[in-house]
């Protein structure tokens, strides 16, 4: 059976484009053409399709068509653009967009290259991106941790037009686009590139240089798919050095192109791709867009959603936590495709570590195997990258779910097996106390779940006078001062943003203890007049006392009550 498509109940307030899964279970989208950035939320129930939008800091450029990826530490990597503002650019620009700050850092591009343009990229398992040059044969490796650049091994071709595919083997699959025909990769560990063989069918439209996507799939092939209305199977080899052998896949009906196109891997195997009818010259994009689910061996077409009309190279897959994708096109309509059936029990995350009692604002780390996921589960190519290959933590308890944001997951990889890998999460200030369900989600897939009891916030860190004498000398002089769960650490190499907000955090400390001071000393008067009159000495047992006469009401004094009286 196929799945089902139904709209967003809050659509967009933008022509919608790129999206990408942040780390804490939000969706971050740029508006078509725009430097404006937006972000949709789940309501309360964890359902995407009664979410709701809010604006994020825009970016420094309006980029389209360009390398784009989930870091592991949970921010976002954006670099170059095809075009900028819809004109004709090839940005020689990258930026890094932090999610906890809402803030974009630009960061220098790859020393001597001319362009990133449109330019394909991919996490290593080790957390650095890979990122591919479209005019020289250079790739080059950015480094989040350092943030610096280092130059890596020479492909057989240029970068352009590739889309590249993240397998088990930490290798990096790619057909080349200028050399048709060819395929190569990158093996990380040994930091060079490698033969990958050839296709069986041509997958690249020789007069565009295009290609379409290309899955890894739950049995360790890879999908690839063709702008020629070809598809074609890779299966890796034994030893990451060696080629790996092709498979000619089914052909689409019609030669159908996916030129430019999104897929995904759906969490019951199938994969949910697209094509179009070939234009009538032969040469130009697909339209309109027609749905297929790819189930390891034949192509199924599916109903098309309600925003199929436009081309194929405008459409945008993103899979949730819930297992569902969401499909833009550019367009205001983002439709959510529900497949049918269920994971494999075998691709399920499985937890084998985690900390029965959590507090709110508190981080902790989670063990489990296949935390990851078996795949990068999205894919399109060269103008779009928006891989999921990174763990989800989701709390549940009373009908209502909540996102951990996640970050320095122990891998960036994928299909990691029997390994037992970590991530560390924070829970949300929202959770109110209770008994919690605790599952991890990978690529729309999740464990079983563990109970967990979430409580109050709770510093861990002892709070004596010498601390805060620490904390709020610095105020004076020497260096600002955080608190992190390991203790004070000094913010002078973490930038000015951190120092400023640090001293406005000093001063609410100040204030603070300001103002439990004169509710001590208001407190402590209290208690005098409290013991004082314990001390006075009592009316004579049995002799009831005089009231006195502002007891009485009759204060002659007293003009207002003298008024309320004559009125």
């Amino acid at each position: 059976m196929a799945g089902t498509w139904r709209p967003l109940v809050h659509q967009p307030p933008f022509q919608a484009s790129t999206m990408l899964l942040l780390t804490d279970g939000t969706v971050m989208c740029q508006q078509y053409c725009s430097n404006n950035w937006w972000k949709l939320t789940p309501d309360s129930t964890g359902d995407y399709t009664q979410g709701a939008w809010t604006p994020l800091a825009p970016s420094p450029n309006a980029p389209m068509y360009y390398a784009s990826a989930v870091l592991q530490d949970g921010r976002v990597f954006v670099a170059g653009g095809e075009y900028n503002n819809c004109l004709s650019a090839n940005l020689l620009t990258a930026q890094i967009y932090d999610p906890i700050f809402n803030t974009w850092t630009p960061i220098s591009p790859p020393s001597g290259w001319a362009k990133i343009g449109d330019a394909p990229c991919c996490v290593l398992p080790d957390g650095r991106l890979l990122l591919g040059s479209i005019g020289t044969t250079d790739t080059a490796i950015y480094d989040p941790a350092a943030n610096t650049w280092t130059a890596t091994g020479s492909k057989d071709d240029p970068s352009e037009e590739e889309t590249w595919t993240l397998l088990p083997d930490e290798t990096i699959l790619s057909v080349e686009c200028t050399n048709i025909g060819n395929a190569e990769k990158y093996v990380a560990p040994g930091e060079k590139w490698v033969s990958a063989g050839s296709t069986p069918v041509s997958l690249v439209q020789a007069s565009s240089q295009e290609i379409g996507p290309a899955i890894l799939l739950p049995d360790g092939r890879v999908f690839a798919i063709g702008a020629t209305g070809h598809t074609a199977f890779y299966t890796p080899p034994p030893l990451a050095d060696e080629p790996g052998s092709w498979l000619a896949g089914p052909d689409f009906p019609n030669l159908w192109l996916a030129k430019d196109a999104p897929a995904c891997l759906l969490p019951n195997g199938n994969v949910l791709c697209v094509a179009g009818p070939i234009p009538a010259d032969g040469n130009g994009y697909a339209k309109p867009t027609h749905f297929f689910e790819f189930d390891g061996t034949n192509l199924n077409a599916v109903p098309d959603s309600a925003n199929n009309a436009d081309y194929t190279y405008n459409g945008r897959m993103l899979l949730l936590p819930t297992g569902q994708v969401l499909f833009s096109n550019a367009s205001t309509d983002i439709e959510v495709y529900t497949p049918d059936g269920a994971p494999d029990p075998a691709w399920k995350p499985v937890i084998t570590a985690f900390p029965a009692e959590l507090h709110v604002a508190q981080t902790y780390t989670l063990q489990g195997r296949q935390i990851n996921g078996l795949s990068q589960a999205n894919s399109y190519g060269d103008d779009a990258t928006m891989a999921t290959n990174y763990p989800i933590v989701r709390l549940q308890g009373d009908g209502k779910v909540f996102y951990c944001r996640t970050f320095g997951h122990s891998t960036m990889g994928v299909a990691t097996g029997l390994s037992v890998q970590s991530t560390s999460f924070k829970v949300p200030c929202g959770v109110p106390d209770g008994l919690y369900s605790l599952c991890v989600v990978a690529n729309g897939i999740s464990s079983d779940c563990v109970a967990v009891i979430v409580g109050a916030f709770h510093l861990n860190i002892p709070i004596n006078e010498a601390l805060v004498n620490q904390l709020i000398g610095s105020l004076a002089d020497g260096p600002l001062w955080v608190l992190t769960p390991h203790g004070p650490v000094p913010v002078d190499p973490w930038g000015p943003k951190i120092a400023a907000e640090a001293k406005e955090a000093f001063h609410q400390i100040i204030r603070g203890i300001k103002t439990l001071r004169d509710l001590g000393r208001e407190v402590d008067r209290m208690q005098l007049g409290a013991a004082a009159a314990e001390k006075a000495p009592g009316p004579p047992s049995g002799e009831r006392r005089r009231k006195l006469p502002s007891e009485k009401g009759e204060s002659k004094s007293n003009p207002q009550s003298q008024k309320k009286r004559e009125t």
